[in-house]
């Protein structure tokens, strides 16, 4: 049974977790890797080199509409092939992200809990939640 009063509270930290999770990997990609190092490893993959930066720009905006909880629920829905590409990518390392190049555990759990966050909505304290009926925080 879902406790309604606590609902709202578990999808805002779920949501800034999320948020900052996807700013914090789309700064990596510039201030670590470096954007360009960073087209030569999707292409390294067989990926076209301009999806690195479409991946970097879904990460950040992405990251900071969650934070604000803006679009919650088509934002976390829009995110999850950026994690199932990570898990396609990290899948020949094995199953530990602690594997060297990284397994693949890490981005499959946050694609299930980014899944979550689309199904739950933004929870409380969010700017979606202020258009949305004060008795319904999940809605948006």
């Amino acid at each position: 049974m879902i406790d309604q009063r606590t609902a709202p509270y578990a999808a805002l930290v779920l949501r800034l977790a999320l948020g900052t999770m996807f700013i914090a990997h789309a700064l990596l990609k510039v201030a670590v890797f470096t954007l360009p190092g960073t087209v030569k490893f999707f292409e390294s993959l067989g990926l076209p080199g301009p999806l690195a930066y479409a991946t970097f720009v879904a990460e950040l905006v992405g990251g900071a509409l969650l934070i604000a909880g803006v679009a919650t629920r088509p934002v976390a829905a829009l995110l999850i092939p950026v994690l199932l590409g990570a898990t396609w990518a990290h899948a020949g390392n094995g199953w530990l992200f602690s594997a060297q190049g990284g397994g693949w555990e890490y981005p499959a759990f946050l694609a299930a809990a980014t899944l979550v966050q689309a199904l739950l909505g933004a929870g409380a304290h969010s700017l979606g939640a202020a258009a949305a009926p004060r008795h319904n925080l999940a809605a948006a």
